[in-house]
């Protein structure tokens, strides 16, 4: 008898899965290659999950859904999946009117995004956020209508946090990196950019018009603002267009699959991260190639605090901040 697997112990008692011998109600448990004593507790998401007799027993809360834009055209959905599209043009980060032209909604979030260097990708430069009783003129733009909605917009360390009341929130650093987070009452009930937000990954490629894609820039072409924009038609690779700062990028975003960050890489998958840091520091190439090889790893650190995996990797040398200062 065992609580896992491994070695055969006494009559009453159970293998806890490292070499030792425990009573039913000590069985330890496992998550992410890490073993926790019964009793412990760990945070998934917005829910706490406790560890009774070898199983983990979790609260099942409903909780906020995350997108994340950040450097040149990173785009992590609400249901995780993650992909890119360099467009230059102003395009629907999400929005919950994704019907025909009788369609309402109460929100929408418009991501503009700008040439960041020279090799033709592009960042998101500005935000706007449309809050109040939007009303669809046609398939492609909305109008918003007054409304009476708690805005509470403050500053919090290095980002700008807006707060609506319709569970609404975007936080963005002043740079390249984005945040939008909503409540569960948006479930199945958003498009745009950031996905659908109902839990499925494969279905994130909606198109305005209802269609399902498999190619990101036929998605991302579909949810431009302007039809005077031109579609992407072409990844761009920035690597191989300036292969003199590849080497550069490879050695600097390392530090995403190194030891500094080994305590998250069971937890959250480094490599797209690092993919997403080796192409920004090759492409940044007009004087701000620093700050983008930072946000890009400031994304990864940030996926790994979601996951319970606190990483202190800022160093006087690597992406320093003034804490002083932004306390």
């Amino acid at each position: 008898t065992e609580c896992v697997s491994g070695c055969v112990c006494p009559e009453g008692l159970f293998d806890d899965g490292r070499g030792g011998c425990v009573k039913r109600k000590d069985c330890p448990c496992i998550h992410n290659n890490e073993w926790y004593s019964s009793g412990e507790k760990i945070k998934v998401d917005c829910n706490t999950c406790t560890c009774q007799k070898g199983v983990w027993k979790c609260t099942d809360n409903v909780c906020y859904g995350t997108c994340m834009i950040y450097g040149s055209g990173h785009y992590n959905t609400f249901d995780g999946k993650f992909y890119d599209f360099d467009g230059s043009c102003e395009y629907v980060a999400t929005q919950d009117f994704c019907g025909d032209k009788n369609s309402s909604g109460s929100f929408s979030i418009i991501t503009e995004n700008v040439p960041c260097g020279t090799t033709g990708v592009t960042c998101s430069k500005a935000i706007k956020m449309f809050l109040g009783v939007m009303k669809a003129l046609s398939n492609r733009s909305a109008t918003p209508l007054p409304a009476i909605l708690e805005v509470i917009p403050e500053t919090v360390g290095l980002y700008l946090v807006i707060e609506a009341s319709n569970g609404v929130m975007l936080i963005w650093d002043k740079k390249t990196t984005v945040f939008i987070k909503l409540s569960p009452d948006y479930k199945g009930k958003v498009c745009g950019l950031c996905g659908n937000f109902d839990d499925k990954a494969n279905n994130d490629f909606t198109t305005r018009s209802g269609l399902q894609e498999s190619n990101p820039l036929n998605f991302g072409n579909s949810w431009k603002q302007s039809p005077m924009c031109p579609d992407v038609t072409q990844e761009i690779k920035p690597c191989d267009l300036k292969p003199h700062r590849k080497s550069w990028a490879e050695k600097e975003c390392s530090i995403i699959q190194s030891d500094v960050f080994k305590i998250c890489h069971s937890k959250v998958n480094p490599h797209p991260f690092y993919e997403a840091c080796v192409h920004d520091a090759c492409s940044c190439d007009s004087g701000g190639d620093c700050e983008c090889f930072c946000s890009a790893v400031a994304a990864y650190a940030q996926e790994c605090i979601k996951a319970e995996a606190c990483v202190f990797w800022r160093t006087p040398d690597i992406c320093p901040i003034f804490c002083d200062y932004y306390n």
